[in-house]
């Protein structure tokens, strides 16, 4: 079940919300509800995140008791448990085709089925029980409120990573103004339309170019299918992370912003700063900090960033081609830091938003490939070494009005247009902010829309979901 689609609007959501309202009891419906969607997709692999709360319900409890070494113990003993079970279920195969290749036989497939949201969630856990060794929380004294805190549907399986301190005040009292839920209403349709009506309507130019034989891979198609992955995976995953900041307002929570225009940045290092900004400050306070982070000199600081990299990509995939990207993106974050800054913050504004672009764009190809010669085929054909066989198909197959119209608007809303138009109007703002202490990562205020605009973009959504069945999430499979 996706939030985009019509059995979880206009069945889940709305008996969900009735009964969350109307009974009193606002943890256990929401970890009730959280459960029955969980198990809509997953079915038993709920019995494992059962297991992972009870382990980690318990281990909040031993590291809170622990003193001294035994506190460090305890923690990395739990972590690595937590590590384990992500390690088990994601990346076996990747291990076994790595020690394949090495002894020189041919891989078994292992038949290793991926939870969905096993990334996320186990991030959450492993976050929980580091706060609680640094006792900026107290060890949780109710399974409910850990197990809702973990399980709560909105960003069960996709996001964005809420640590406990985000919300702890929120798991023992919380209240939904009109305000408040009006905001979720509009938080969720915006999300709706950036996954409806340009995600799923650039996709095809996506498809297309990473589906074609080498020799179909022109100039033009590598630029158009690129262009539209770079589209798609953004609105796509940002759309999602809304929903999901809209429901949580809807639930009197408060999750952290996701994204923040990253398209728009001007270095990669600060397209780190507005992507997947939850992944990122959590690699930051888990990982390069604990490394060390820059209070180690340069050589240090340089390695630092390099394994936080190198894990971004692992995380991703168990695949070469993420850690590639990772890796990718790693280098030019090192080289800005060594070099490059100063040259980019002297060049003009769009140049330097145009080096961002060409980097991320390129790291996209990697990223979506399902192989390093898939890549190097369209990052020649980029360049103008296409593919010397045009292989005919009409382009209107995948290249509709629909698409079309999809690419203009997200490249022009890719960048803060919307903001800067509210502004302009003088349109009202609402407080989308989040909580004090939320690590660097607090939503600025947004402007009110419009209800008409509102009800236009509900209206299209509504009317593609009805005629399409192209409604996959992107980011449930990592």
């Amino acid at each position: 079940m996706v939030f985009s689609s019509v059995v979880f609007i206009f069945y889940f959501l709305p008996v969900f919300l009735c009964l969350y309202y109307l009974t009193g009891i606002k943890n256990a419906v929401l970890l009730t509800a959280s459960a029955i969607f969980y198990v809509w997709g997953e079915g038993l692999y709920l019995l494992l995140l059962v297991a992972l709360l009870a382990v980690n319900f318990s281990a909040g409890k031993v590291i809170g008791a622990a003193v001294g070494r035994n506190r460090k113990l305890a923690l990395a003993v739990f972590v690595v448990v937590d590590l384990l079970v992500l390690g088990v279920f994601k990346y076996s195969q990747f291990v076994v085709d790595i020690v394949s290749g090495v002894i020189g036989v041919e891989s078994t497939h292992i038949g290793m089925h991926l939870p969905l949201g096993i990334s996320f969630f186990i991030f959450q856990l492993v976050s929980y029980l580091v706060e609680v060794y640094r006792r900026t929380i107290r060890p949780e004294t109710s399974i409910v409120r850990l197990s809702t805190y973990v399980m709560m549907f909105p960003h069960l399986v996709a996001g964005p990573i809420v640590r406990y301190t985000d919300i702890e005040g929120e798991l023992r009292h919380r209240t939904v103004g009109v305000e408040k839920f009006g905001l979720g209403v509009q938080y969720f349709i915006v999300g709706l339309c950036q996954k409806v009506m340009i995600a799923n309507s650039v996709a095809p130019a996506a498809d297309h170019l990473f589906g074609l034989d080498p020799s179909g891979v022109t100039l033009a198609v590598a630029w158009i299918g690129t262009l539209a992955y770079t589209l798609q995976i953004y609105f796509d995953f940002c759309g999602y992370s809304n929903m999901a900041i809209g429901l949580a307002f809807m639930l009197g929570f408060r999750f952290p912003k996701n994204f923040d225009y990253p398209y728009s940045s001007k270095s990669i290092t600060e397209f780190w700063r507005r992507w997947h900004m939850s992944l990122s400050f959590w690699f930051r306070d888990y990982v390069y900090i604990p490394l060390g982070g820059s209070r180690g000199g340069e050589i240090s600081t340089v390695r630092n960033l390099l394994i936080v990299f190198f894990v971004t990509g692992l995380w991703h995939g168990a695949a070469w081609t993420f850690i590639f990207w990772g890796m990718f993106h790693g280098l030019f974050v090192v080289l800005e830091r060594v070099f490059l800054k100063g040259i980019l913050e002297a060049a003009p504004a769009l140049l330097a938003r145009a080096y961002t672009l060409a980097v991320v764009m390129v790291g996209w190809v990697y990223f979506r490939a399902d192989s390093f010669d898939q890549a190097w085929i369209i990052i020649k054909a980029l360049v103008g070494f296409g593919g010397a066989v045009q292989v005919w198909q009409p382009m209107m197959v995948w290249m509709t009005p629909e698409t079309v119209l999809a690419l203009i608007a997200g490249a022009i809303l890719s960048f803060p247009v919307i903001p800067w138009l509210g502004t302009q109007l003088r349109l009202t703002k609402v407080n989308g902010s989040t909580e004090p202490g939320m690590h660097g990562r607090d939503a600025a205020d947004v402007h009110a829309l419009p209800a008409y605009f509102l009800l236009v973009g509900w209206g299209c959504c509504m009317f593609l979901l009805a005629s399409s069945t192209l409604n996959p999430f992107l980011y449930f499979r990592f």
